[in-house]
């Protein structure tokens, strides 16, 4: 089991550079980026490759957490270096790394919220078990299939559509208090909280 005094590490995957910031891949950089917000927090660089940002969630009290706010500076199928290295400098165990992610086999804007399982097929994933193992909590956010025959790959470093851009700020709102709730409150509560 976890030791008390460990952070948790929240680690939004997606792709570094403006190129790639409003693409349906980004969706997890989208909820750190709300998540610093909320904790009033900045990015500043890490020599682990990524962006980090140290702080709290909760309000003072025992549901009140340490936790490292973190968007990989890899691209998204190296997402397992960056991590491995964060959970060695803050001695972060397994069970308390949250991924913030984009799932294809979710409908758009659907959370499901496990511990550990299998990659799906999603890059980021398959760094992060390959460099540390499987279980790690996952904040899955619903972003369908692609339309007709475009190729995962286009569907996925695409924007979202300006259909889907009406919902976008509520869904980031929604997965950013859903791994708040994991946090505080745990899995159960979280899952029976958001798994829509």
């Amino acid at each position: 089991m976890s030791d008390d005094a460990a952070p948790w590490l929240i680690v939004g995957l997606g792709n570094p550079g403006p190129d790639y910031a409003g693409n349906r891949h980004n969706i997890g950089f989208m909820v750190a980026d709300l998540l610093a917000d909320r904790m009033r927090g900045k990015f500043k660089a890490h020599k682990s490759r990524a962006q980090v940002v140290e702080g709290r969630i909760g309000a003072p009290g025992p549901a009140n957490r340490r936790v490292v706010l973190a968007k990989p500076m890899s691209y998204m199928n190296l997402s397992g270096g960056p991590v491995t290295a964060l959970r060695d400098f803050y001695k972060v165990p397994l069970d308390r790394i949250v991924a913030v992610h984009d799932e294809l086999d979710i409908d758009y804007p659907t959370l499901r919220l496990k511990l550990g399982g299998g990659d799906n097929g999603h890059n980021g994933l398959k760094s992060m078990t390959k460099s540390m193992g499987s279980d790690y909590h996952r904040v899955r956010c619903g972003i369908g299939r692609p339309p007709g025959r475009m190729q995962v790959a286009d569907f996925v470093l695409k924007d979202f559509s300006s259909t889907e851009r009406k919902e976008l700020d509520w869904f980031v709102d929604r997965a950013a208090d859903a791994v708040e709730c994991l946090i505080q409150e745990g899995l159960e509560r979280a899952q029976s909280a958001y798994n829509s």
